[in-house]
């Protein structure tokens, strides 16, 4: 993790996109796609803590960058089991985007509200960070 100027502009940019992506997601049903589904809810949840970042003025950076930028929402309101599941979804994510692995079709049935909360809430602290400047 490393000290930048915060980058405003970029996290509305970041946010704007999340919303995209959340649009999609709205229109897919098909259970054939439910990999692709997941690892989009993953992105956004990425992108989303990649935006909390910028305002804070940090960026992850390296190897584990992904798993830092999860780690530092710990600071923040999230629980441990929110943190926990996010890093479960980036390992999954990762097995499928990295090793071909499909993400099994019971997982978005079993998780999506909490997916759509973690989002929810992800956006939330991004919008409040950007009224409090």
């Amino acid at each position: 993790m490393i000290r930048i100027k915060p980058d405003i502009e970029k996290a509305k940019s970041i946010l704007s996109m999340t919303e995209d992506r959340m649009d999609f997601l709205n229109k897919i049903e098909d259970i054939k796609f439910i990999t692709v589904i997941v690892e989009n809810y993953y992105e956004i949840i990425k992108e989303l803590t990649t935006a909390v970042l910028l305002i804070d003025g940090f960026k992850a950076v390296g190897e584990y960058s992904h798993k830092e930028s999860i780690d530092y929402l710990s600071k923040m309101e999230f629980s441990e089991d929110d943190i926990m599941f996010m890093h479960d979804l980036r390992v999954r994510r990762n097995k499928s985007s990295y090793e071909g692995k499909k993400i099994d079709d019971s997982y978005l049935e079993r998780h999506k509200i909490k997916l759509d909360k973690l989002v929810k809430k992800l956006k939330g602290l991004v919008c409040e960070k950007l009224s409090g400047l």
